[in-house]
């Protein structure tokens, strides 16, 4: 849809008129530019949940700057905490800003907003910017920080390597296995997995201590491959798994139980989730191109045939 075309923001609030929901992911006011901002939408369809979708928010200073996932943790304070002690932060992929704070939280925003509308006839606005959704993932954190247990030290905290039953080893062929006994029972059942003195790795929680027993941990992992290690601890209540690559992970026993990923057309993917008991999402199509879907939404709209033609005819919609 041609959005700077008078006939495609006519088309649009057409469609918003029968719609539930509408997300957008411009920069703030571009919407309200074009005709189609949530005052007009709300104008055409009052139980009009319309979402929006940025990095900073519709307002604030930086509300008009360009940015990326990596912007927006940095701001909220999360890639601060991210990394090894006395070295600098490590972006973790584009998984805390882009996908967890940004998309899942307007999804949830949006979910939230039909459910209210369901309730109360009425339509609003979900702002739903990335830095907020960062900092709200945060919570934990800034409830440990008040409670005087998480240092801004990064590397040095219980959940972000610093603790030696909380971390990643390197095992003997160059693979890497994960490490998150946190709980005494399952402490004591990784050190006996691991054929380590208890009297030697206690008290657990005796943070000074931390570093020495990371290094004795660390020789002890390289002692054996990953697929050995995996023999000896895998599915038990040491709270263990190997670190697997993308492929790895998908050839994994417990995926393939689950059938976790999908293979459709050839490409590798991960299956829908979360599971519905009753109204699945696991019939999965390949990649549409753009336009592909055009026709056939705006004839379950109420379009004719003549009226899409004449669409396209004027370039207003692109079909595939």
């Amino acid at each position: 849809m041609d959005l700077k075309h008078a006939e495609g923001v006519a088309t649009v609030l057409s469609l918003v008129e029968k719609a539930d929901a509408l997300f957008e992911g411009f920069r703030p006011g571009v919407t309200e530019r074009l005709g189609l901002g949530p005052d007009d939408c709300l104008q055409r369809n009052p139980k009009l949940v319309y979402g929006r979708m940025t990095g900073w928010g519709q307002e604030g200073p930086m509300s008009q700057a360009a940015g990326h996932d990596i912007n927006y943790i940095a701001l909220a304070g999360a890639l601060h905490g991210i990394g090894r002690a006395g070295e600098k932060p490590v972006p973790p992929l584009n998984l805390v800003g882009d996908f967890g704070g940004g998309g899942m939280l307007l999804a949830y925003g949006l979910v939230c907003g039909l459910l209210e509308t369901s309730k109360s006839g009425q339509g609003q606005v979900v702002d739903a910017a990335m830095v907020d959704g960062t900092a709200a993932l945060m919570s934990m954190f800034y409830s440990m920080a008040s409670s005087g247990v998480f240092s801004n030290e990064r590397g040095t905290n219980l959940l972000d390597g610093g603790a030696h039953f909380y971390d990643t080893y390197e095992t003997a062929d160059g693979g890497y296995v994960s490490i998150g006994s946190i709980e005494p029972q399952f402490y004591a059942l990784l050190l006996e997995k691991a054929g380590l003195d208890e009297a030697q790795y206690l008290p657990q929680m005796e943070r000074g201590r931390w570093d020495d027993l990371k290094r004795d941990l660390s020789q002890v992992f390289l002692t054996k491959t990953r697929d050995q290690w995996c023999q000896i601890m895998e599915g038990s209540d040491v709270c263990f798994a190997p670190v697997l690559t993308l492929q790895e992970a998908a050839e994994h026993p417990h995926a393939k139980a689950r059938q976790s990923y999908l293979t459709v057309e050839g490409v590798l993917q991960p299956a829908p989730a979360p599971r519905f008991s009753r109204t699945s999402a696991r019939d999965v199509d390949a990649a549409k191109v753009p336009g592909e879907d055009t026709r056939s939404v705006l004839l379950e709209h109420g379009f004719s045939e003549a009226d899409i033609n004449q669409l396209e005819q004027d370039e207003v919609i692109a079909v595939a």
